[in-house]
């Protein structure tokens, strides 16, 4: 597996995890979907740039906590790039603390939530949203981090680990 994760920070934000965890993050939710060549870009920012790119892209007038942008490579062209998340560093901090969760399990679920989203995966249906967040649950509790929903269809789960196994 070669996955290449380019990292730039553009907050004043001092809670952002270390390099090497986003990398294992990201790398936990590439490796899910067996991809042997990936790269993602991660760009950290406060929360007057992520309102403003939430607005140019999504029209909501709102800072949010992570932006997936899917590369729209085609596969003949070779080249292995996914896209590019924004990461929100403020938000996040303020949602763990909300939801009651470790500062590194919240970033862990974020970076995941947003590296699944350019693997296509959705929560818009609620069938898509019971396969993404059982996958996000999976690969969360994998790295012995709580289960970041309150409910989860087990069953999702279980055909989860079946094919992981």
């Amino acid at each position: 597996m070669s996955y290449q994760i380019d990292i730039e920070i553009n907050s004043i934000n001092k809670q952002i995890p270390s390099v090497e965890s986003i990398e294992r993050w990201i790398s936990a939710a590439l490796h899910s979907d067996e991809l042997v060549n990936a790269e993602v870009s991660v760009y950290i920012v406060d929360e007057a740039e992520s309102q403003e790119l939430n607005f140019q892209y999504r029209a909501k007038d709102k800072p949010t906590n992570v932006l997936s942008f899917p590369a729209d490579i085609h596969e003949e062209v070779g080249v292995p790039l996914l896209g590019d998340l924004v990461i929100c560093a403020p938000v996040v901090a303020r949602e763990a603390t909300e939801q009651g969760k470790s500062l590194d399990a919240h970033w862990a679920h974020m970076l995941i939530h947003g590296t699944l989203h350019l693997l296509g995966y959705d929560h818009i249906e609620d069938d898509e949203a019971n396969v993404m967040e059982a996958l996000e649950t999976y690969l969360i509790t994998q790295m012995n981090f709580p289960a970041p929903y309150a409910e989860i269809v087990q069953v999702e789960t279980n055909k989860i680990k079946a094919t992981q196994e």
